[in-house]
Protein backbone atom coordinates (compact mmCIF):
# COMPACT_ATOMS: atom_id res chain seq x y z
CA UNK A 1 0.00 0.00 0.00
CA UNK A 2 1.79 3.35 -1.29
CA UNK A 3 0.55 6.83 -0.98
CA UNK A 4 2.64 9.12 -3.27
CA UNK A 5 6.01 8.49 -2.29
CA UNK A 6 5.24 6.82 0.96
CA UNK A 7 5.17 2.78 1.43
CA UNK A 8 3.24 1.97 4.21
CA UNK A 9 3.97 -0.79 6.62
CA UNK A 10 0.43 -2.81 6.41
CA UNK A 11 -3.27 -2.11 4.78
CA UNK A 12 -4.46 -1.37 7.97
CA UNK A 13 -5.18 2.12 8.58
CA UNK A 14 -6.74 4.47 11.91
CA UNK A 15 -10.06 6.54 10.48
CA UNK A 16 -9.54 9.96 11.17
CA UNK A 17 -11.88 10.74 14.42
CA UNK A 18 -12.92 14.36 15.50
CA UNK A 19 -12.14 13.95 19.37
CA UNK A 20 -10.79 10.60 19.39
CA UNK A 21 -7.62 10.25 17.31
CA UNK A 22 -5.23 13.02 18.93
CA UNK A 23 -1.78 12.43 19.25
CA UNK A 24 -1.73 9.87 22.26
CA UNK A 25 -4.19 7.62 20.61
CA UNK A 26 -2.20 8.01 17.17
CA UNK A 27 1.12 6.51 18.83
CA UNK A 28 -0.99 3.99 21.12
CA UNK A 29 -2.28 2.70 17.65
CA UNK A 30 0.50 2.50 15.07
CA UNK A 31 2.36 0.54 18.33
CA UNK A 32 -0.63 -1.54 18.20
CA UNK A 33 0.25 -2.19 13.93
CA UNK A 34 -1.79 0.95 12.15
CA UNK A 35 0.31 0.88 9.19
CA UNK A 36 -0.71 4.64 9.05
CA UNK A 37 -2.89 6.46 11.89
CA UNK A 38 -4.70 9.38 10.50
CA UNK A 39 -5.37 12.61 12.99
CA UNK A 40 -8.13 14.31 13.52
CA UNK A 41 -9.98 17.24 11.57
CA UNK A 42 -8.32 20.70 11.89
CA UNK A 43 -10.70 23.39 11.04
CA UNK A 44 -9.62 25.25 7.71
CA UNK A 45 -11.03 28.64 9.91
CA UNK A 46 -7.37 30.76 11.01
CA UNK A 47 -9.11 32.38 13.39
CA UNK A 48 -9.11 28.65 15.60
CA UNK A 49 -5.47 27.74 14.76
CA UNK A 50 -4.37 29.58 17.95
CA UNK A 51 -6.82 28.05 20.44
CA UNK A 52 -5.33 25.52 22.95
CA UNK A 53 -7.67 22.78 21.51
CA UNK A 54 -6.12 23.33 18.04
CA UNK A 55 -2.55 23.87 19.11
CA UNK A 56 -2.93 20.18 20.97
CA UNK A 57 -4.20 18.79 17.24
CA UNK A 58 -1.09 20.09 15.49
CA UNK A 59 1.42 17.93 17.48
CA UNK A 60 2.75 16.79 14.75
CA UNK A 61 6.58 16.98 14.97
CA UNK A 62 7.18 14.41 17.61
CA UNK A 63 5.33 11.37 15.85
CA UNK A 64 6.98 7.68 15.37
CA UNK A 65 5.10 7.44 11.90
CA UNK A 66 3.79 8.86 9.37
CA UNK A 67 1.98 12.27 9.69
CA UNK A 68 -1.26 12.42 8.14
CA UNK A 69 -3.42 15.59 8.70
CA UNK A 70 -6.80 15.80 8.06
CA UNK A 71 -8.26 19.59 7.27
CA UNK A 72 -12.09 20.75 7.45
CA UNK A 73 -13.60 23.37 5.43
CA UNK A 74 -15.68 24.44 2.80
CA UNK A 75 -13.83 27.32 1.36
CA UNK A 76 -11.20 26.36 -1.43
CA UNK A 77 -8.62 29.40 -0.16
CA UNK A 78 -8.79 28.60 3.36
CA UNK A 79 -8.40 24.82 2.79
CA UNK A 80 -5.28 25.36 0.64
CA UNK A 81 -3.59 27.70 3.53
CA UNK A 82 -5.05 25.05 6.14
CA UNK A 83 -2.73 22.44 4.04
CA UNK A 84 0.32 24.93 3.81
CA UNK A 85 0.10 25.80 7.79
CA UNK A 86 -0.19 21.84 8.32
CA UNK A 87 2.82 20.97 6.19
CA UNK A 88 5.14 23.87 7.94
CA UNK A 89 4.05 21.95 11.63
CA UNK A 90 5.01 18.66 10.10
CA UNK A 91 1.87 17.68 8.40
CA UNK A 92 3.34 14.57 5.34
CA UNK A 93 0.11 13.77 3.98
CA UNK A 94 -2.91 16.21 4.34
CA UNK A 95 -6.00 14.50 3.89
CA UNK A 96 -9.38 16.53 2.98
CA UNK A 97 -12.72 15.34 5.19
CA UNK A 98 -15.36 15.10 2.82
CA UNK A 99 -17.25 12.25 5.02
CA UNK A 100 -18.07 13.46 8.43
CA UNK A 101 -21.57 13.77 9.20
CA UNK A 102 -22.11 15.93 11.99
CA UNK A 103 -24.41 18.26 12.37
CA UNK A 104 -21.85 21.20 13.28
CA UNK A 105 -19.46 20.15 10.42
CA UNK A 106 -22.01 20.16 7.69
CA UNK A 107 -24.01 23.13 8.65
CA UNK A 108 -20.68 24.72 7.50
CA UNK A 109 -20.91 23.24 4.01
CA UNK A 110 -18.31 21.34 5.24
CA UNK A 111 -17.40 17.18 5.35
CA UNK A 112 -20.10 15.16 3.61
CA UNK A 113 -22.42 17.98 2.76
CA UNK A 114 -19.91 19.21 -0.17
CA UNK A 115 -20.97 15.94 -1.76
CA UNK A 116 -23.84 17.58 -3.14
CA UNK A 117 -21.38 20.51 -4.84
CA UNK A 118 -19.35 18.25 -7.25
CA UNK A 119 -18.25 21.53 -8.87
CA UNK A 120 -16.86 22.95 -5.33
CA UNK A 121 -15.44 19.73 -4.69
CA UNK A 122 -13.59 19.46 -7.47
CA UNK A 123 -12.68 23.58 -6.73
CA UNK A 124 -11.52 22.37 -3.00
CA UNK A 125 -9.36 19.92 -4.25
CA UNK A 126 -7.34 21.59 -7.06
CA UNK A 127 -6.40 24.50 -4.33
CA UNK A 128 -5.41 21.80 -1.91
CA UNK A 129 -3.28 19.80 -4.35
CA UNK A 130 -2.01 23.03 -5.98
CA UNK A 131 -0.66 24.55 -2.75
CA UNK A 132 1.58 21.49 -1.27
CA UNK A 133 4.11 19.54 -2.57
CA UNK A 134 2.93 16.11 0.11
CA UNK A 135 0.27 13.81 -1.08
CA UNK A 136 -3.38 14.78 -0.40
CA UNK A 137 -5.61 12.55 0.06
CA UNK A 138 -9.45 12.03 0.68
CA UNK A 139 -12.07 10.98 2.72
CA UNK A 140 -15.49 10.53 1.65
CA UNK A 141 -19.10 8.79 2.24
CA UNK A 142 -21.36 7.14 -1.02
CA UNK A 143 -23.30 10.08 -1.40
CA UNK A 144 -25.13 12.59 0.40
CA UNK A 145 -28.28 10.14 0.89
CA UNK A 146 -29.55 6.77 -0.09
CA UNK A 147 -31.25 8.55 -3.51
CA UNK A 148 -28.26 10.46 -4.34
CA UNK A 149 -25.03 7.88 -3.99
CA UNK A 150 -22.60 9.73 -6.10
CA UNK A 151 -19.49 8.01 -4.58
CA UNK A 152 -17.89 7.28 -8.19
CA UNK A 153 -18.38 10.56 -9.68
CA UNK A 154 -16.35 12.30 -6.24
CA UNK A 155 -14.23 9.53 -6.58
CA UNK A 156 -13.33 10.47 -10.65
CA UNK A 157 -13.69 14.14 -9.94
CA UNK A 158 -10.72 13.29 -6.93
CA UNK A 159 -8.41 11.08 -9.57
CA UNK A 160 -8.48 13.44 -12.06
CA UNK A 161 -7.01 16.08 -10.21
CA UNK A 162 -4.41 14.71 -8.02
CA UNK A 163 -5.88 12.66 -5.05
CA UNK A 164 -3.23 10.08 -4.33
CA UNK A 165 -5.97 7.77 -2.29
CA UNK A 166 -9.41 7.91 -1.62
CA UNK A 167 -10.66 6.43 2.34
CA UNK A 168 -14.73 5.67 1.30
CA UNK A 169 -17.11 5.06 4.56
CA UNK A 170 -19.59 2.81 3.54
CA UNK A 171 -22.50 4.84 4.57
CA UNK A 172 -24.20 8.11 3.15
CA UNK A 173 -24.32 11.64 4.60
CA UNK A 174 -27.85 11.04 5.86
CA UNK A 175 -27.54 7.97 7.06
CA UNK A 176 -24.81 9.18 9.84
CA UNK A 177 -23.77 6.18 11.81
CA UNK A 178 -26.82 3.89 11.83
CA UNK A 179 -27.80 0.54 10.32
CA UNK A 180 -24.95 -1.53 8.24
CA UNK A 181 -22.16 -0.12 6.03
CA UNK A 182 -22.74 -1.19 2.71
CA UNK A 183 -19.59 -1.70 0.55
CA UNK A 184 -21.52 -2.41 -3.33
CA UNK A 185 -20.57 1.22 -3.72
CA UNK A 186 -16.88 0.60 -2.73
CA UNK A 187 -16.73 -1.92 -4.62
CA UNK A 188 -17.63 -0.21 -7.80
CA UNK A 189 -15.57 3.11 -7.05
CA UNK A 190 -12.65 0.98 -7.08
CA UNK A 191 -13.15 -0.48 -10.16
CA UNK A 192 -14.01 2.66 -11.48
CA UNK A 193 -10.38 4.33 -10.42
CA UNK A 194 -6.99 3.47 -10.45
CA UNK A 195 -6.13 5.29 -7.41
CA UNK A 196 -5.54 3.47 -4.15
CA UNK A 197 -9.16 2.78 -2.31
CA UNK A 198 -9.58 2.18 1.35
CA UNK A 199 -12.17 0.62 2.57
CA UNK A 200 -14.22 2.14 6.15
CA UNK A 201 -17.16 1.46 7.98
CA UNK A 202 -18.38 -1.22 10.71
CA UNK A 203 -15.09 -2.90 10.12
CA UNK A 204 -15.23 -4.65 13.57
CA UNK A 205 -12.79 -7.90 13.80
CA UNK A 206 -10.33 -9.34 11.81
CA UNK A 207 -12.88 -11.63 9.50
CA UNK A 208 -14.62 -8.98 9.16
CA UNK A 209 -11.74 -7.59 7.89
CA UNK A 210 -10.88 -9.45 5.52
CA UNK A 211 -14.59 -10.35 3.95
CA UNK A 212 -14.20 -6.26 3.17
CA UNK A 213 -11.22 -6.38 1.51
CA UNK A 214 -12.12 -9.69 -0.84
CA UNK A 215 -15.78 -8.20 -1.56
CA UNK A 216 -14.98 -4.44 -1.99
CA UNK A 217 -11.46 -5.54 -3.63
CA UNK A 218 -10.09 -2.17 -1.99
CA UNK A 219 -6.52 -1.85 -1.41
CA UNK A 220 -6.63 -0.97 2.56
CA UNK A 221 -9.43 -1.01 5.43
CA UNK A 222 -10.00 1.74 7.90
CA UNK A 223 -11.01 1.43 11.15
CA UNK A 224 -12.45 3.75 13.24
CA UNK A 225 -15.49 3.21 16.26
CA UNK A 226 -14.41 -0.38 16.79
CA UNK A 227 -10.67 0.93 17.90
CA UNK A 228 -11.91 2.90 20.51
CA UNK A 229 -11.03 1.20 23.77
CA UNK A 230 -9.61 -1.46 21.97
CA UNK A 231 -6.51 0.01 20.11
CA UNK A 232 -5.02 -3.66 19.83
CA UNK A 233 -7.62 -4.37 16.81
CA UNK A 234 -4.93 -3.38 14.64
CA UNK A 235 -2.57 -6.38 15.94
CA UNK A 236 -5.22 -8.78 15.36
CA UNK A 237 -6.38 -7.59 11.80
CA UNK A 238 -2.77 -7.23 10.67
CA UNK A 239 -1.97 -10.73 11.80
CA UNK A 240 -4.93 -12.36 10.62
CA UNK A 241 -4.51 -10.79 7.42
CA UNK A 242 -0.81 -11.92 7.14
CA UNK A 243 -1.33 -15.92 8.55
CA UNK A 244 -5.44 -16.38 9.11
CA UNK A 245 -5.19 -17.25 12.07
CA UNK A 246 -6.56 -15.45 15.32
CA UNK A 247 -4.53 -13.82 18.25
CA UNK A 248 -5.95 -14.32 21.42
CA UNK A 249 -7.28 -10.65 22.84
CA UNK A 250 -5.43 -9.58 25.85
CA UNK A 251 -5.54 -11.13 28.92
CA UNK A 252 -7.09 -8.65 32.29
CA UNK A 253 -3.24 -7.46 33.55
CA UNK A 254 -2.95 -6.17 29.22
CA UNK A 255 -6.02 -4.11 29.20
CA UNK A 256 -5.24 -2.46 32.56
CA UNK A 257 -1.63 -1.53 31.18
CA UNK A 258 -2.84 -0.08 28.02
CA UNK A 259 -5.02 1.91 29.38
CA UNK A 260 -3.00 3.25 32.17
CA UNK A 261 -0.49 4.35 29.29
CA UNK A 262 -3.28 5.84 27.62
CA UNK A 263 -5.01 7.45 30.64
CA UNK A 264 -0.92 9.18 31.96
CA UNK A 265 -0.44 10.26 27.76
CA UNK A 266 -3.91 12.02 27.81
CA UNK A 267 -2.70 13.75 30.93
CA UNK A 268 0.69 14.49 29.78
CA UNK A 269 -1.67 15.90 26.31
CA UNK A 270 -4.05 17.75 27.60
CA UNK A 271 -2.82 19.42 31.13
CA UNK A 272 -4.44 18.97 34.72
CA UNK A 273 -7.83 20.47 33.99
CA UNK A 274 -8.42 18.88 30.32
CA UNK A 275 -6.67 15.75 30.71
CA UNK A 276 -8.86 14.04 32.88
CA UNK A 277 -12.06 15.23 31.38
CA UNK A 278 -10.62 14.12 28.00
CA UNK A 279 -10.04 10.64 29.29
CA UNK A 280 -13.35 9.74 30.53
CA UNK A 281 -14.66 8.87 27.18
CA UNK A 282 -11.85 6.91 26.53
CA UNK A 283 -12.21 5.11 29.97
CA UNK A 284 -15.73 4.28 29.42
CA UNK A 285 -15.04 2.74 25.92
CA UNK A 286 -12.13 0.31 27.87
CA UNK A 287 -14.55 -0.83 30.58
CA UNK A 288 -17.42 -0.87 28.55
CA UNK A 289 -17.04 -5.10 28.78
CA UNK A 290 -15.70 -5.57 32.32
CA UNK A 291 -18.49 -2.35 33.36
CA UNK A 292 -21.90 -3.48 31.66
CA UNK A 293 -23.81 -1.51 34.40
CA UNK A 294 -21.85 1.33 34.15
CA UNK A 295 -21.39 1.74 38.22
CA UNK A 296 -17.30 2.40 38.18
CA UNK A 297 -17.87 4.26 35.16
CA UNK A 298 -19.89 6.92 36.81
CA UNK A 299 -18.14 6.93 39.96
CA UNK A 300 -14.73 7.61 37.39
CA UNK A 301 -16.28 10.60 36.08
CA UNK A 302 -16.60 12.66 39.00
CA UNK A 303 -12.82 12.47 39.15
CA UNK A 304 -11.28 15.39 38.57
CA UNK A 305 -7.27 14.62 39.85
CA UNK A 306 -5.06 13.06 37.73
CA UNK A 307 -3.57 10.66 40.63
CA UNK A 308 -6.84 9.75 42.01
CA UNK A 309 -7.73 8.60 38.26
CA UNK A 310 -5.01 6.48 37.72
CA UNK A 311 -5.34 4.85 41.22
CA UNK A 312 -9.03 4.47 41.13
CA UNK A 313 -8.33 2.94 38.03
CA UNK A 314 -5.63 0.59 39.31
CA UNK A 315 -7.52 -0.39 42.73
CA UNK A 316 -10.47 -1.33 40.09
CA UNK A 317 -8.62 -3.77 38.30
CA UNK A 318 -6.96 -5.30 41.26
CA UNK A 319 -10.85 -6.10 42.32
CA UNK A 320 -11.85 -7.40 38.90
CA UNK A 321 -8.99 -9.89 39.27
CA UNK A 322 -9.60 -10.82 42.87
CA UNK A 323 -13.27 -11.91 41.40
Amino acid sequence: MRIGPYQLSNNVICAPMAGVTDYTFRELCRRFGAGLAVSEMMSSNPLVWQSEKSLNRMTHGDESGLRSVQIAGSDPDQMAEAAVFNVEHGAQIIDINMGCPAKKVNKKLAGSALLQYPELVEQIIQAVVKAVSVPVTLKIRTGWDTEHRNGVQIARIAEENGIQCLAVHGRTKACMYKGEAEYDTIRVIKQAVSIPVIANGDITSPQKARFVLDYTGADAIMIGRAAQGRPWIFREVVHYLATGELLAPPDLQQVRDIMLEHVQGLHQLYGEVLGPRIARKHVGWYLAEHDAEGAFRSEFNGIEQQQTQLDALWNYFEQLAAT
